[in-house]
């Protein structure tokens, strides 16, 4: 069953770009400057990559011209950004906030030297929400990222920077980070492919917040960082590459699969534009005989799932800071919080003894129009009502609370604007959601 996909590039991806290189086929240096030639014809209309670094990038892709590949380099020469958030040595990384954008960084961040290690070119840094804090991308140092599909919409956030810079060809691949849909959204708004790690699996070393610059921090509570693409081998290169930990990469078929839509959630509705391309996408797979249900007893309690999610998200991303209403969570309440989170996912544990994914909504709605305020301090309009915003987290929150991953694919478009779907698996089953996206996918676009 062929479904629709708004497609704004027919440039290679990152594994196919260094097969070219490899081949001989291209030299570093053309594959950089080509890149930022796209970048510079692109990116006035929708300024994605806000920091750019390509003076050393060429000097980094001569030098690779003259040496050639190394052992372990699957992606020798292959071109990329990264959001602004991680640092690169010598680039300055603010998190959109005036105060902090001459912090320079003096190291590279973790992610940065791993990716390097395989042979990437970095080009630059693409833009956030201050703080990481919104499903725009838009603050007064760099300016707003807008939507490569229609320029009056959000790009998502907090990495729609990256997600737009993958989705109109200017780069073949990304990294971002994700606690509050942060990966998903955007590549869900763009039509691209993203990956939402299992939490603890890649470090996040060298992604602190500029208050924390130079003195170390933890990874956080929640929060993961993870590749977009605009494929899913790419997606998975980019998680052999940064892996903390040897996941394994067992193969099942996808017709031996069971697999649960949820596409209804107690703490916000969905959009019909989204719940009809999820139906649609449900329906496509049992033509071709995968097992497909929309209901189980299984699925834990979402609504308050949601509600302590919520808390524990806040909790985290303020340090522990007061709320708006004074309160602070003391001690008791986190480790109460801690005790929540993992009842949690021993209940998700029981549902995966009876299925393989859940099929879900990244957000939703479609990409929102631009706004000055941030999402989730305004509202969502589903299906002509106006929801609050933060409801919309609900979706997030569905696999950042248990520490699930999930793959984010494309599924269609409604209104030339895309719709992507989460695939999310148990805990450390990385890889075979990456694959069972690449296999729905492979029916979706048939």
């Amino acid at each position: 069953m062929g479904m629709n996909f708004p497609v704004l590039t027919s440039q290679p991806g990152a594994l196919e770009t260094a097969a070219m290189i490899a081949r001989g086929e291209l030299s570093p240096p053309e594959v950089v400057d080509a890149a930022i030639a796209r970048i510079e014809k692109l990116d006035a209309h929708i300024n994605a990559v806000v920091v750019c670094d390509f003076e050393r990038a060429r000097d980094t892709a001569q030098a690779m011209a003259r040496t050639g590949a190394g052992k372990d380099q699957p992606l020798f020469g292959v071109p990329m950004t990264i959001k602004e958030s991680f640092d690169i040595a010598g680039l300055p990384t603010c998190w959109g906030h005036e105060e902090f954008a001459r912090n320079i960084a003096s190291a590279d961040a973790r992610v940065v030297r791993l990716l390097k290690q395989a042979g990437v070119i970095f080009l630059g840094k693409t833009n956030v929400p201050p703080d990481l804090a919104d499903w725009q991308s838009a603050n007064p140092v760099y300016g707003r990222t807008h939507n490569p599909h229609d320029h009056e919409r959000s790009p998502g956030g907090s990495s729609g920077g990256s997600a737009a810079a993958v989705a109109s060809g200017m780069v073949p691949c990304e990294f971002g980070t994700d606690i509050g849909g942060s990966v998903r959204v955007p590549a869900h708004f763009c039509g691209v492919w993203g990956h939402k790690t299992s939490w603890g699996l890649i470090s996040k070393q060298g992604h602190e917040h500029p208050l924390m610059a130079g003195r170390g921090a933890h990874d956080g509570a929640l929060s993961i960082a993870g590749p977009l693409a605009r494929g899913a081998a790419d997606l998975a290169a980019l998680l052999r590459i940064t892996a903390s930990l040897p996941l394994p990469e067992r193969k099942k078929p996808l017709k031996n699969c069971r697999l649960l839509v949820i596409a209804e959630h107690p703490s916000c509705p969905t959009d019909s534009a989204v719940r009809t391309l999820m139906e649609q996408a449900a329906t496509a797979l049992e033509s071709v005989g995968v097992g497909v249900d929309r209901a189980s007893d299984l699925i834990p309690d979402l609504e308050r799932q949601h509600g302590d999610y919520m808390r524990m998200l806040n909790i985290a991303m303020a340090r522990g800071a007061p709320a708006k209403d004074g309160k602070r969570a003391s001690a008791t309440d986190w480790f109460d919080l801690l005790d929540k989170q993992a009842r949690n996912e021993l209940a998700w544990e029981r549902l995966f003894e009876d299925y393989d994914f859940i099929l879900a909504p990244p957000a939703p709605v479609l990409a929102v129009p631009n706004s000055k305020t941030r999402v989730f301090d305004g509202t969502l309009e589903i299906d002509g009502r106006d929801v609050p915003g933060a409801a919309g987290l609900c979706w997030a929150g569905l696999a950042t609370f248990p520490n699930l991953p999930s793959t984010v694919l494309p599924i269609g478009e409604n209104g030339g604007l895309p719709c992507g779907m989460q695939v999310i698996g148990p805990r450390w089953s990385d890889f075979a959601c990456i694959q069972a996206a690449e296999e729905i996918g492979r029916v979706l676009h048939s």
